[in-house]
This record gives C-alpha cells, sequence and structure tokens, in this order.
C-alpha cells in the first residue's frame, strides 16, 4: 500500500511543478510587454532632448541675405513704382513704358508683320525685354530692347569711372552697380527712308544696402540716310532742339558737336550719318537728379514725333538695284562703327552673362562691301558722302 501511494504522488508533483513554471514564463512575457512601450519612449526622449539642446548651444545657420535685385523686386511687388521710389526703379519703369509706346506706333506701320517679343533674366539680378522685327514690309529689321543690369564693379573699374565721377568711393575694392538702358535701331526696306538709332540709359553704384551713392545719365539719338533729304534732317534735328531747349538752351549745339564727333568712323574719315545729340556722364555736377531725370523723358517723347513723319514719307518711294546696293554700302559702314568704336556694344559685350543676341540687334540684317568703290561724281550718292564728311548745321 506505501508502494502504491508513492508511485501516485510522484506524478502529481511533477505537474504542479510544470504548471507553477508556466505560471513564471506566462507573468515574464506581460511585464515583457508592459515594460517595452515605456523603454522605447525614454530613449525617444532622450534624443529628442538631445536635438532641442542642440538646437540652442549650436551657431544657428542664416541664410544668405537679400541681394538688392531681390530686394527691388519685392519693393516693386509690394509697392510699385512712384515718385518717392529709387531713381533707378524710376528710370526702368520709364523705359519700358516707352518701349511698348514705340512698339505699338512702329507695329501700326506694317501690322502684318509682328514684333517678337522675348523676355529674359539674369543670374546676378535683372533681365530685359527684346523686340524686334525682321524682313518687314517697312523695316528689313528693327529691334527695340529694354536692359536692365545688377552687378559688381571690380576695382580696375572703379579706378576707371572716378576720372568722371568723384562721388564713387576710391577706398573699396568692389562696388554694387546697376545700369538700365533704352535701345533702338530701325533699318528700313526703302534705301530712301533712313537708319535711326536712340540710346537712353541709367547708370549708379551703390552701397551693399542698396543705397546710391554715385550716378550719372547718358543716351542720345542720331539719323542715319543712305539718301539725304535736308527736310528730313531739319525736321528731326528741330524735334530734338525742342526737347533740349525745354531744359537748357547750351544742350542743343553742344550735345549736337559731341554726336557728330562721337558717331565719326576715324578710318574712313566720314560721320556715321548727319546726327543728333549724344551725351554720356550727366551727374550732380550738371543738375540735380530730378532735373536731368525730366530732361530724358523729354527726349524720350520727342522720338515719335522726330521719325514717324520720315518714316511715313519715304517708305513706299521707288527704288531701283542702284539704291538698293547703295545702300547696303552705307550699311556696311554702319556695322564698321558699331563693331570696332561704339563704347555701348563694347560695354555689353564684356558684361558677364551678357545676352549677344540682343546686344548685335542693332546690326543690320543685310550689308555690302565693295573694293575700291567710289561714289559717282555729281551723283545723289557723292553729295551724301560731301556731307557726312563735313557736318551741317540744321536748325
Amino acid at each position: 500500500m506505501a508502494i502504491a501511494t508513492q508511485a501516485f504522488t510522484v506524478p502529481c508533483h511533477s505537474k504542479a511543478v510544470k504548471a507553477q513554471a508556466l505560471r513564471a514564463r506566462e507573468a515574464k512575457q506581460e511585464r515583457k510587454g508592459v515594460y517595452a512601450p515605456y523603454w522605447r519612449l525614454s530613449i525617444g526622449v532622450v534624443l529628442i532632448g538631445s536635438i532641442v539642446y542642440s538646437m540652442f548651444t549650436s551657431p544657428l545657420q542664416l541664410t544668405e541675405a537679400p541681394s538688392i535685385a531681390d530686394r527691388d523686386t519685392i519693393s516693386k511687388r509690394e509697392s510699385g513704382v512712384t515718385e518717392n521710389s529709387p531713381m533707378r526703379l524710376r528710370m526702368e519703369a520709364l523705359i519700358k513704358e516707352k518701349q511698348n509706346e514705340i512698339v505699338a506706333a512702329l507695329q501700326e506701320l506694317d501690322p502684318a508683320h509682328k514684333f517678337r517679343t522675348d523676355t529674359w533674366s539674369r543670374p546676378a539680378g535683372g533681365g530685359g525685354i527684346s523686340c524686334v522685327q525682321q524682313d518687314g514690309e517697312v523695316f528689313e529689321k528693327a529691334g527695340v530692347n529694354t536692359s536692365i543690369v545688377y552687378g559688381t564693379l571690380p576695382r580696375s573699374a572703379i579706378e576707371k569711372m572716378r576720372v568722371n565721377h568723384k562721388a564713387i568711393d576710391p577706398d573699396v575694392d568692389s562696388l554694387e552697380f546697376f545700369a538700365a538702358g533704352l535701345s533702338l535701331v530701325l533699318h528700313p526696306q526703302n534705301p530712301n527712308a533712313p537708319t535711326v538709332h536712340l540710346n537712353y540709359r541709367y547708370f549708379e553704384t551703390m552701397d551693399n544696402d542698396g543705397r546710391c551713392n554715385a550716378w550719372w545719365f547718358g543716351g542720345g539719338t542720331d539719323l542715319t540716310p543712305s539718301y539725304l533729304y535736308d527736310e528730313d534732317a531739319i525736321h528731326f534735328h528741330k524735334c530734338i532742339k525742342d526737347a533740349c531747349d525745354k531744359h537748357d538752351r547750351g544742350y542743343y549745339p553742344r550735345f549736337k558737336q559731341w554726336c557728330d564727333k562721337y558717331f565719326y568712323i576715324p578710318h574712313r574719315q566720314e560721320s556715321r550719318g548727319v546726327g543728333g545729340i549724344f551725351f554720356d556722364d550727366l551727374d550732380v555736377e550738371e543738375k540735380d537728379q530730378e532735373q536731368l531725370f525730366s530732361f530724358v523723358k523729354d527726349c524720350l517723347q520727342s522720338f515719335l514725333p522726330g521719325y514717324l513723319p520720315i518714316i511715313t514719307k519715304r517708305k513706299d518711294m521707288p527704288y531701283g538695284e542702284r539704291e538698293k546696293q547703295w545702300q547696303q554700302l552705307r550699311r556696311g559702314r554702319y556695322v564698321e562703327f558699331n563693331l570696332v568704336h561704339d563704347r555701348g556694344t563694347s560695354f555689353g559685350l564684356n558684361t558677364p552673362s551678357a545676352r549677344v543676341e540682343s546686344i548685335l540687334m542693332s546690326l543690320p540684317l543685310t550689308a555690302r562691301w565693295m573694293y575700291m568703290h567710289e561714289a559717282e561724281k555729281g551723283s545723289r550718292e557723292e553729295r551724301t558722302i560731301s556731307v557726312l564728311k563735313q557736318p551741317v548745321e540744321w536748325v
């Protein structure tokens, strides 16, 4: 009996042990399941805390300050351009307004051939709008461009500019600058109709905060006929003189002489055309900024009344192969001056990120060079040459 009892109790004890072990494992798993989220949470808190601590104890990485071009863009977008805006923004607004007016007026002469308009930008700030018509009924090539340039002048350029502008700081290695201009060249199809050029521009240097420390205006307009009609030259010059006289009666004779000298082709010993006006570097030593800005506005305003009557009168006149050949020869002279002597072309081509197509817009679509060509004695061609060799006082 005792043996039997012993045999029975051993299995019972084994089951109890196994049950106890099972409950222990289940309790362990339960504790592990409860503690795991707390462990992960504690690690997360430590990680976030370290990030926050780093944000407040490490040096701040500041973004680059907006450029002068960026600030000007924001100012125009938020406040527009008013009489109280910096002159650079007022000049930009003026040339864009006049570009639209001039293109619209020229388009009316030839509605079938639309101007191509290209808007472009510069990486350093600014950009421009080029409006060009080619192979039209009235103009073989017509271009009306605006250009806005922001950039930095190196010390070598600063030293050159100080010759004419003492307000420029001589003790800096570089200066921010702004340039804005409206440039126009019209090459008609008809040899009896004159080519015309116009350019008015504004330039300023600035501190890093955008405050202007030196500024000046430049520009002018001139007429280049293949066949000379005195009445055209007189009308063109009278319109310019009237604009000049509103501001200073000494302007027209002074700037007309400057034009005759500037548009001279030394290797040909003749002028490019019959002139107009030309001026440059007009700053505070000339007149105050508002007076000169008003002068430039009136010069721009005088262009269409000065040229439209001429092109309207000449665009449909009859001509032949001889007249067309002579026109091509005179356009060859135009190319020579622009590529060899014109400072504006040189400045444009040497400006970083220059838009070459817009700069060379001034060149005619076609031109001609003939070896040892001479105008026939007593011809209309010879009379044109005689005037180009000796400037005339038209008004």
